[in-house]
């Protein structure tokens, strides 16, 4: 990924705000404070009994001094705390459309992080490889939030492989209370059969945070076009072979392999009930992102 300067980077991260916080404010806020809840219920205030209060909230102290019945009103306890677990191995760099991966899941980071500011939550994010890359901590604010953005969209990763289980591990580890963590890959850390590699580190993980994913894909990616023969490279292994995309066997195969893993992976996520869409390249993440909080 070439390195940008200072100035295509401040660029490029003030037209991700102009464009993600409107849509945050304007489509966002509501679905996404409605589909996220808090953490339980904190005390609020006091007032005078009504008719059909539960006498189980009466505040016997205050009802004492004052002479007159009176109950605790509990409100639900709004603040939350949001991690985005991004993916920046190598394979995020591949874009046939009108942006790579890497770059969709920039903006998706950034319309979930300006929700969270206005519902006033915490936001940090855990960027992995193969191992985790870096991690900013939960915090509130927009210079905070535009830290988190220009990192992903600029981080150059120390290892091009996938490991989303060793994310997962972190995760669990670092962050002691429950939080709302989005993981925004391309999902593709499986086995040569297609199996996912990170049920373990997931199963785990649902037992303490609330976890979504956000699956990035190409439209390339699920089918081999027929262009002959060609010199193929795994962009995170470094494996590299010559494919005949002339055989109609060859395609078949690989698009079963992909097909398989795929579904192998809807499957995990359902067992725990791991909410997830799956967004493409050159596809409208709105409406993903707004299916995903009226699901829940």
């Amino acid at each position: 990924m070439p390195e940008l300067t200072p100035n295509d980077l401040l660029k490029k991260v003030r037209k991700i705000e102009i464009r993600t916080k409107a849509l945050s404010h304007q489509i966002f806020a509501g679905e996404y404070h409605s589909a996220f809840k808090g953490r339980g219920m904190a005390f609020s205030e006091v007032r005078e009994y009504q008719w059909g209060d539960d006498v189980r909230s009466m505040d016997w102290n205050v009802t004492a001094r004052m002479n007159a019945p009176f109950v605790k009103v509990f409100e639900e306890e709004r603040e939350l705390t949001v991690v985005l677990l991004v993916d920046v191995s190598r394979s995020g760099l591949f874009g046939t459309k009108v942006k790579t991966k890497r770059e969709q899941i920039a903006e998706i980071a950034a319309v979930l992080s300006f929700s969270a500011i206005i519902n006033n939550d915490k936001v940090g994010a855990l960027l992995f490889s193969d191992h985790v890359e870096k991690f900013i901590p939960p915090k509130k604010g927009r210079s905070h939030l535009l830290h988190i953005i220009r990192e992903i969209i600029e981080y150059q990763p120390t290892s091009n492989g996938t490991d989303i289980g060793e994310a997962l591990r972190f995760l669990t580890n670092a962050i002691k209370k429950k939080c709302t963590a989005f993981i925004l890959s391309d999902m593709l850390d499986c086995t040569p059969s297609g199996a996912p590699r990170y049920e373990e580190a997931l199963k785990i993980a649902v037992n303490r945070h609330d976890i979504s994913v956000i699956r990035v894909y190409d439209p390339r990616e699920l089918t081999l076009p027929s262009v002959g023969l060609v010199h193929a490279k795994d962009s995170e292994s470094g494996a590299s072979a010559w494919v005949n995309t002339s055989s109609k066997a060859v395609r078949r195969a690989y698009s079963k392999w992909m097909s398989d893993s795929i579904s192998s992976e809807e499957k995990l996520l359902l067992k725990y009930n791991v909410d997830s869409v799956s967004v493409a390249t050159d596809g409208d993440y709105v409406k993903s992102l707004m299916a995903l909080f009226q699901r829940r």
